[in-house]
């Protein structure tokens, strides 16, 4: 007992206000009993167990309570967290502009196929039937370009007749009568393989094209022309198919009592959130995302413009019905958008990109359309955003006209001069789009300082495997130099939309790569230097991932 006063009548030796949380911890492991602690803590003697508090208590309110601090003494933090809101809150905007200028480039790709490309065929056909009267002025019957246009035209009509045995009603039934799960299954194996027939497809059509009009000079390394053809063939009626799998997926949603399949559908696009904002991302990463995401908002406009069809149709066009359509239609438009919005924003913010970035996207996107508008131009602007953003026109086009034929019925007169009429405003609609793009590309190009780019010769298609995997020659005219100056085998110039970057199948997200250098952490192995934006389409390999 004694023993216990002595420890209690004690004077406090530290002052509260200044103790230190481990110091705090020793004292009360130091008193165990309660009493002991708070006598030592607060009393001045015996009779203050449990009695007035000392002022040293107070002041340490006080100080809780009075106490500042200054943020400008690290100022430079505080400066990079209100940007980074800045960022986040201009990307809705300067994202919403690229997906604008996005959207009718692929319009203007699309419409071509309907107004321009059959008077194209007429034109070269014609050609083809008038050569003996007029004689052969020049090497080759057709120009490499109408040798394209015509077997574009072929392709159509062979396809849109194989797409004639395709009973649209039996499908819709058969898939009608799968339980929502198995359709939210069959929906998400349908987008994957939709983008590998998109990265397959185009390869396809450009070895047809090349195949055909490549010089007879030339020694023989390819099968011929009628098996590329063929191919060609398949390969549209098949990804016709598979995006009319697609539409009847989307009607029988949009058709179901409960709508349980559609709100899957659409939570769908928000687990693309997760799988992409928590991963590393380079700017030529987000460019190819931001391509995808343009592409894959103009393919869902027609998807929804083909159940609309399809559904106006089975209600003899009442327009009653289509208001019960349009707030499911605005529902997915909405969610399409929010989900692009939310996962750039969290992207641009967790790898520290500046939302100034979409400007130079579009201006690539743009330098394709201008220089695809020049003599020495080596490919077709639609084809140049096939590439670019994955986006072929053919199949979908396909696919709409087969739906359009069946569900509008062409008779009398007065219904062929509303087709001519319709027809006339495609023409019109696609002349305007055209001349307002290619205005709007010469300034985002002039923006952008990217004029002389424009008159360098057009790089020549010669490709070419590569024995090592970690090292490939690139075409951009700064990285080409210093490959030159470093070894004295010379490199092969390629196509920008055709380099392709391959990357050894370790997986290498855990190693550092050093930006400047493109050396890893290690510095034992030696990687490639980052590509310019020219360089990059929708299938090129960027940092071990391709999005």
């Amino acid at each position: 007992m004694n023993y216990i006063m002595a420890h209690v009548t004690r004077e406090p030796a530290f002052d509260i206000s200044s103790m230190h949380t481990r110091y705090m911890i020793r004292y009360i492991l130091r008193y165990p009993q309660p009493q002991l602690f708070l006598s030592f803590l607060f009393g001045t003697g015996s009779s203050v167990v449990f009695g007035v508090f000392n002022l040293s208590l107070i002041r340490f309110i006080t100080t809780e309570l009075t106490r500042g601090y200054f943020l400008e003494h690290n100022e430079a933090k505080y400066t990079e967290r209100r940007e980074r809101v800045y960022t986040c809150l201009r990307i809705p905007k300067e994202l919403e502009k690229l997906m604008t200028f996005g959207f009718f480039l692929c319009l203007d790709a699309f419409l071509y196929v309907f107004t321009l490309l059959p008077l194209r065929v007429i034109l070269a056909l014609l050609r083809l039937l008038t050569l003996p009267c007029c004689g052969l002025s020049g090497s080759r019957l057709l120009q490499p370009a109408q040798v394209c246009d015509v077997l574009k035209g072929f392709i159509m009509v062979i396809c849109y007749s194989m797409m004639s045995y395709v009973d649209y009603a039996m499908m819709y039934h058969l898939i009608r009568g799968q339980s929502v799960i198995k359709l939210y299954i069959i929906y998400n194996m349908l987008e994957v393989a939709d983008r590998l027939f998109s990265s397959f497809g185009q390869d396809i059509l450009d070895a047809l094209y090349w195949t055909a009009t490549e010089p007879k000079e030339k020694k023989r390394a390819h099968i011929g022309v009628i098996p590329h053809f063929f191919m060609a063939v398949l390969y549209v009626f098949l990804h016709a198919i598979l995006i009319m799998v697609q539409a009847t997926t989307l009607n029988v949603a949009f058709n179901s009592h409960n709508k349980s399949l559609l709100t899957i559908m659409m939570s769908n696009n928000f687990v693309e959130i997760k799988g992409s904002v928590f991963k590393k991302f380079e700017k030529n990463n987000l460019f190819q995302m931001s391509n995808s995401d343009i592409k894959e908002r103009f393919t869902n406009y027609i998807l929804l413009l083909i159940v609309c069809l399809r559904n106006m149709e089975q209600f003899s066009w009442n327009p009653d019905h289509f208001w019960v359509l349009f707030p499911d239609v605005v529902m997915v438009i909405a969610s399409e958008v929010a989900v692009d919005v939310v996962k750039h924003a969290f992207i641009t913010k967790f790898n520290d990109i500046s939302a100034d970035v979409y400007g130079e996207y579009r201006a690539s996107l743009a330098f394709d359309l201008v220089s695809s508008r020049q003599k020495n131009a080596y490919t077709d602007y639609s084809d140049s955003v096939s590439r670019r953003m994955g986006f072929i026109p053919l199949p979908l086009a396909l696919l709409l006209i087969r739906v359009v034929t069946s569900s509008v019925k062409i008779q009398g007169s007065l219904s062929f001069m509303c087709v001519l009429l319709f027809y006339l405003g495609m023409i019109t609609l696609k002349v305007l789009n055209s001349i307002v793009l290619l205005g709007t590309s010469c300034m985002f190009v002039k923006e952008a300082n990217m004029e002389e780019k424009l008159f360098d010769p057009p790089p020549s298609a010669v490709s070419s495997r590569c024995k090592q995997i970690t090292r490939i020659p690139l075409a951009s005219d700064n990285s080409q130099t210093a490959n030159m100056a470093e070894s004295p085998a010379p490199t092969l110039p390629k196509s920008d939309s055709d380099t392709f970057l391959t990357t050894p199948d370790e997986d290498d997200d855990d190693k550092i790569i050093n930006a400047d250098t493109g050396l890893e952490g290690d510095g034992l192995k030696h990687r490639a230097p980052k590509k310019d934006l020219l360089e990059i389409d929708r299938f090129t390999i960027c940092g071990n991932r391709i999005d």
